[in-house]
């Protein structure tokens, strides 16, 4: 999955607007146009279309952690230059607050059935034994999961 897959999947699930793009980007210390969001969110083929960085991304994500939880006192946290899809998780993971029981709920929302120690293998570093990289295919449940979950919590709010 491209960095542009996750930010558009990322933005569908949090059923984002260009404005609070712009402004989780803020959240993290990066000033973007309304014209680079949309040449991000633009489909591979298309002649306008900008690939996102991993420097990008992690800035993204690292502002949802700052949307979502708060803007941590002191220095940021700086963005990654190489981003994988344990980082896309673990900052997702921390910018929703959920704990292990809860990340595995998301994931039955998707129909992924792991165990707690399958998923704490996603989380460790990566020369640790135990270590378990994160295909495309789980980030992609994932974050459909995460959209079914934000979905159904709105939807109780509603009601």
């Amino acid at each position: 999955m491209t960095n542009n897959d996750i930010f558009r999947r990322v933005r569908d699930a949090f059923d984002f607007n260009e404005n609070t793009i712009i402004e989780t980007f803020s959240l993290a210390d990066l000033i973007v146009t309304h014209e680079q969001v949309t040449h991000w969110l633009l489909g591979k083929r298309e002649d306008d279309f900008i690939t996102l960085s991993d420097i990008e991304l992690a800035t993204f994500l690292n502002g949802l952690i700052n949307l979502k939880r708060g803007k941590r006192e002191g220095e940021q946290a700086k963005p990654e230059s190489n981003l994988n899809n344990n980082m896309v998780l673990q900052k997702l993971r921390i910018a929703l607050n959920l704990k292990a029981e809860e990340t595995l709920e998301i994931l039955q929302l998707a129909d992924v059935q792991l165990s707690k120690h399958e998923l704490s293998a996603f989380f460790r570093k990566p020369d640790n034994k135990h270590y378990r990289a994160c295909k495309d295919q789980l980030l992609q449940q994932f974050l459909v999961g995460v959209k079914r979950h934000l979905r159904q919590n709105s939807s109780e709010l509603e009601a």
